[in-house]
């Protein structure tokens, strides 16, 4: 874990890992917050899945759109979000999140409490070789109380015009 010993993030700053083609930029962990919350930067190609529907037992998450259109899925409810819209995405409900847009898109994520932004540290590895580590996936899904809908993936990345790719 990155410990950021000032007061300002800079632009190039921050541990960054790779969940497929969603960029995952570390900027605040919990650790500096007593657990209160985490921030991340989600950089993420034109037409590119940022998660597919899944569900969080113990966390929120507020979504920020810098650049770029998001769609989002929560519950039954797909909206799109643009520059200087929050999406509020809470715990218990089913969403996904995906740039809707021909353009980059990137997102600030703010989780809430802290904890989940190391989901993304674990996982990222495991994606590497992700039919030698299925089983370890799995461990870290359940241990992060997350409900992922993976079989559903390839009709909802149609559904919405994804590229998997």
């Amino acid at each position: 874990m990155q410990t950021i010993d000032r007061h300002v993030i800079g632009p190039d700053d921050g541990e960054t890992v790779q969940l497929f083609r969603l960029g995952v930029r570390f900027l605040v962990d919990g650790e500096a917050t007593r657990g209160r919350f985490s921030l991340v930067e989600h950089p993420l190609p034109p037409r590119a899945l940022g998660a597919p529907p899944h569900t969080h037992a113990h966390e929120d998450e507020y979504s920020f759109v810098l650049e770029g259109r998001i769609g989002v899925q929560i519950g039954d409810d797909v909206i799109e979000a643009r520059p200087g819209e929050l999406v509020l995405k809470p715990r218990g409900i089913q969403h996904a999140f995906w740039n809707a847009g021909d353009e980059p898109a990137r997102v600030l994520e703010i989780i809430s409490p802290a904890g989940f932004e190391n989901y993304f540290r674990e996982l990222a590895p495991l994606l590497a070789a992700p039919d030698e580590n299925a089983g370890a996936l799995g461990e870290v899904v359940g241990r992060y109380g997350l409900e992922i809908d993976l079989a559903g993936i390839p009709a909802f990345a149609a559904r919405h015009g994804l590229d998997l790719a």
